[in-house]
């Protein structure tokens, strides 16, 4: 395994979880148009405590030497998730939105990891390449379901970063870079395994949460 190499290894590694948590009963459904609005919103609020907990950790990590190459400031999305909350939920949306129980454990695990630059990356790279490639999908299929034109899908705009392509491309290069050692390199597709699994499981929670409503 040559450092080069790391980053399509990392892809080839978690390729089938990644498959899982995009096929969920929850997303296909929302993103064949079978889904609500409201189920949207739902996986929107999800995220708030999600990226809360990503967004510390970067900033606690903005100075560490292993964690800085990923940490680019374009990439912050709270403040326009938060945006997509007010469109979604209205002005007091920070009081209709809970933790389901897998997103807390998933934001737990995050903070867990925090101190630990290569676990927190494996998030890091889980969540915001996701964002740059199917997120994109996802809210171009959001507006064409729902009629957002950009508040509701805002969380998908990197206004910041003019190619996502490039973008994604350097970042890869950074995974490839980074200086750890085959055994913190396993470590850290461990730990993006994880990753994904606390997507597919909180695709099962609002799944059950939409059937417990019904």
């Amino acid at each position: 395994m040559t450092a080069t190499r790391f980053s399509a290894r990392l892809a080839e590694r978690t390729r089938a979880s990644h498959s899982d948590s995009e096929g969920a009963v929850f997303m296909r459904d929302l993103m064949q148009g079978r889904g609500t609005k409201s189920d949207y919103a739902a996986l929107s609020a999800q995220h708030w405590f999600i990226y809360d907990a990503l967004e510390a950790g970067a900033t606690g990590l903005a100075a560490d030497a292993e964690a800085a190459p990923f940490l680019h400031p374009e990439l912050t999305r709270l403040p326009a998730l938060e945006r997509d909350l007010e469109h979604l939920f209205g002005s007091q949306w920070r009081r209709a939105i809970t933790p389901l129980p897998t997103t807390e454990a998933y934001a737990q695990r995050i903070r867990e990891v925090s101190g630990w630059p290569a676990g927190f990356i494996a998030h890091h790279y889980t969540r915001y390449l996701g964002d740059l490639s199917g997120g994109q999908f996802i809210a171009r299929l959001m507006s064409r379901h729902f009629g957002f034109e950009r508040r509701g899908v805002e969380f998908y705009a990197f206004d910041d970063i003019d190619d996502l392509d490039a973008f994604k491309n350097a970042y890869r290069r950074a995974l490839d870079d980074a200086p750890w050692n085959d055994v913190e390199r396993e470590r850290m597709i461990d730990e993006t395994l994880i990753a994904y699994r606390f997507n597919s499981d909180l695709f099962v929670d609002l799944l059950r949460q939409k059937q417990a409503a019904a």
